[in-house]
């Protein structure tokens, strides 16, 4: 048991010091010396944890992606909490803003680090929709949602979050991303068919993500 503790410790270790370097240098400009000179392990460690620099990213990004579905799955399954909450407050646990999330979110969009970005879009693509698909089935049954795709539909809500307001994918003035997101909002209700003005609150979701600036970008 102890061995196996260590083991796990030292692969922290190992993904630590990486996560640290990749977001100093971007995963291009490390190199696997770097991580093994800032570690302090023998190359042979580094490789019986990980067979490349690419596996250390790939675990990387499921550590990430674990913390954040698994939050975002256990705000789904609260019955306690009405749906149309529930479905605001999962997009925004998925949400990595703030604190270290916020210097997360900056370090995946740097250009040396676009493998990654791109790693972590796919993730979210395939893992998220399911999740808020179980809660638009709960609306489809109490009758607040009439839609025969509820997985399809989330499927292109997340595509389309997950392009258009990447910062990366697409420019636009504060102004432009206003009008998205209305337009956002008003085919979404289409989508779900629910009564038109019913998702409204989305909008305040995303001026309360985007500090309500005015500015242009």
């Amino acid at each position: 048991m102890r061995v196996v503790k260590e083991a796990e410790k030292r692969r922290n270790e190992i993904l630590d010091a990486a996560e640290d370097l990749f977001r100093r240098k971007g995963f291009d400009g490390t190199s696997t010396k770097d991580i093994l000179d800032h570690v302090g392990i023998a190359r042979g460690t580094l490789y019986y944890h990980f067979k490349s620099k690419e596996a250390i990213m790939d675990a990387l990004i499921d550590r990430f992606s674990d913390r954040i579905l698994s939050a975002a799955q256990e705000i789904a399954v609260d019955k306690r909490i009405p749906i149309n909450e529930r479905i605001v407050r999962v997009v925004m646990a998925l949400n990595v803003s703030g604190g270290s999330g916020e210097e997360y979110k900056e370090h995946i969009h740097k250009p040396q680090n676009a493998l990654m970005h791109q790693k972590i879009q796919k993730v979210i693509l395939n893992e998220v929709p399911p999740i808020l698909t179980g809660i638009i089935r709960e609306g489809i049954e109490q009758g607040m949602f009439s839609t025969p795709f509820p997985y399809e539909c989330m499927e292109m809500v997340v595509a389309y979050m997950n392009t258009v307001f990447d910062d990366d994918m697409v420019d636009m003035t504060d102004e432009e991303r206003i009008t998205r997101i209305q337009a956002f909002v008003f085919n979404l209700e289409r989508l779900l068919g629910t009564e038109s003005g019913s998702l409204m609150y989305i909008m305040e979701m995303f001026k309360s993500e985007n500090g309500d600036s005015s500015s242009g970008k």
